[in-house]
């Protein structure tokens, strides 16, 4: 009596599943197009004897109870039984694709259309507030001659007279195992099972025109650039009419004069006169929120920061915001007439400051030193 279970090295208990890997893994394996030899060739004949039986419900049952089906040497044409599945060998070299016909029938004209991704570029403060954006591009949408048909208004559709509605032809092929039937897409009407007689003269059969588009994009605040905005249908219209694919509107925020953007704060620089960073003073500036007072203290020194709290970017999807950050820049004069000059002499007279003495502190200063002095 043969050893089914040990050709196909599984458990008496396995599952059909088991047994159906463990099969496709021997095929592969011992095939005679890829083992030549003729030990393989014998394998290969044991290993589908032994799959035959063993995923065969009834005819394991019998087997199990010591009822052998080919004890007696019977079978069909190359040794294998009448039962046997051609496709399962198929399956484990092409992945299903070789079976015959597969039940595929006819494919549907209707599709569904690509995606679109578009850019779109917005002004800082759209960034910062959110708003509205009108964005007009060129796309795929339903032919309104046809209405997506395809055919001429008043005219049909006839049956492929090729592969008679069936939208594949088969044919045998010699291999093996003997003849085995495949089927392929029909060329005469490419698979659809139906042709065409008389195009519609707009969109030449294919149901969509190419046409330009204008939508209204609600930009939500907070956005960045390389933000991307999804709108579901959208994008191309399919095939035969078919259901538009998805548009993906990706931000580009233009470039601000005054103001720069970092993650959520926005910065800007102020040049100070000397004068009115060493008494202080209040300047006023344009802010994207409208005009806001800046308090300078006296005693400002060049590269000090003033922060105005909540006035920066819309945190994504919160309603929370960055701050302002003002840079300023203190500018010392670099012509003084006669009048000037005196008094800035008599001014470093009053305190000591003709013949300073230098201090000197380190060239990195500038970055962490200032950093230090303004927690201070």
């Amino acid at each position: 009596m043969n050893d089914y279970y040990g050709d196909l090295g599984v458990s008496r208990d396995a599952s059909p599943e088991e047994i159906k890997r463990a099969y496709r893994r021997l095929a592969r394996k011992l095939h005679p197009d890829v083992n030549p030899g003729e030990d393989a060739a014998e394998q290969f004949k044991k290993v589908s004897q032994a799959y035959e039986v063993l995923s065969d419900p009834e005819k394991r049952q019998s087997y199990d109870m010591g009822a052998d089906p080919f004890a007696a040497g019977g079978g069909g044409p190359a040794g294998f039984g009448a039962g046997f599945s051609f496709s399962d060998v198929m399956d484990a070299f092409f992945g299903g694709a070789g079976a015959a016909g597969g039940g595929a029938g006819p494919r549907s004209r209707v599709q569904r259309g690509q995606d679109a991704l578009l850019p779109l570029d917005i002004d800082l403060k759209v960034a910062v507030f959110g708003g509205a954006e009108d964005l007009t591009y060129d796309t795929a949408v339903v032919c309104q001659t046809c209405h997506g048909d395809g055919s001429r208004p008043g005219t049909g559709r006839r049956t492929c007279d090729v592969c008679k509605g069936a939208g594949q032809v088969q044919q045998v092929q010699r291999t093996f195992l003997g003849q085995v039937m495949t089927a392929r897409a029909c060329q005469a009407c490419r698979g659809y099972g139906e042709v065409i007689t008389d195009p519609c003269f707009d969109c030449s059969g294919e149901g969509r025109v190419r046409d330009r588009k204008t939508i209204s994009i609600k930009v939500p605040a907070g956005v960045d650039t390389g933000t991307r905005i999804q709108l579901s249908g959208h994008g191309e219209v399919g095939p035969g009419g078919g259901p538009a694919g998805d548009l993906y509107v990706e931000i580009r925020v233009t470039k601000h004069p005054t103001f720069e953007r970092r993650r959520d704060d926005l910065h800007c620089s102020v040049d100070l006169p000397m004068t009115a960073a060493a008494l202080g003073t209040t300047l006023s500036l344009d802010t994207l929120d409208g005009p806001r007072d800046v308090a300078v203290k006296p005693g400002t020194q060049a590269g000090d920061v003033v922060t105005l709290a909540g006035l920066g970017v819309t945190h994504l999807r919160t309603t929370s915001r960055g701050d302002l950050m003002v840079h300023l820049n203190v500018r010392t004069p670099t012509k003084l007439d006669p009048e000037q000059e005196e008094l800035l002499r008599q001014l470093a007279k009053v305190r000591d400051e003709e013949r300073p003495e230098p201090v000197f502190q380190r060239a990195d200063k500038g970055l962490f030193g200032r950093l230090k002095d303004a927690w201070k």
